[in-house]
């Protein structure tokens, strides 16, 4: 039996190092803790992390391909109320990054680019309580933030 709890850090390959965790500073609000390789790498905590570092950036180059093949979709970066997610949203599409919304049921999510088009999503998860059928229906439906904000505004996400 597996005693995995949760993914501890993710790394990606980008373009510029530099460019990319100024990206994650000034819009989702992480931190540097460490840089290595003549700035060539970067290891970024989000801001209510207590992780070492929660992302690593490693430059590959200005040439590196674009192109989507195998290989992994998205990152989901989780929120602690719907509030916060009201607040990145305003500072996703100030950042031209903002790519589409979704309600999927248990979260709420925004989905992003960063500077080398690499997608992550943004999610604050529903209490569990009121999960309803959602706990095991797949739903990807229009999500109206307003709405979800006026209802769940100061509830803090499951832990």
């Amino acid at each position: 039996m597996s005693s995995i709890r949760r993914l501890n850090h993710a790394v990606l390959y980008v373009r510029d190092a530099q460019r990319t965790a100024q990206f994650f500073r000034d819009v989702l609000g992480f931190v540097t803790v460490q840089e290595a390789a003549g700035g060539r790498a970067v290891f970024l905590r989000a801001g209510g992390s207590n992780n070492h570092h929660d992302l690593g950036l490693f430059s590959i180059g200005a040439q590196a391909p674009s192109q989507r093949g195998v290989g992994l979709y998205h990152l989901a970066w989780q929120v602690d109320t719907i509030d916060e997610l009201v607040a990145l949203r305003a500072k996703l599409q100030a950042a031209g990054a903002l790519a589409g919304e979704s309600d999927h049921g248990v979260s709420k999510s925004l989905y992003a680019h960063d500077p080398d088009g690499i997608e992550f999503e943004v999610m604050w998860m529903v209490p569990e309580h009121a999960w309803g059928s959602y706990a095991t229906d797949s739903v990807v439906a229009p999500l109206d933030l307003s709405a979800e904000q006026q209802k769940w505004s100061g509830v803090s996400t499951r832990v």
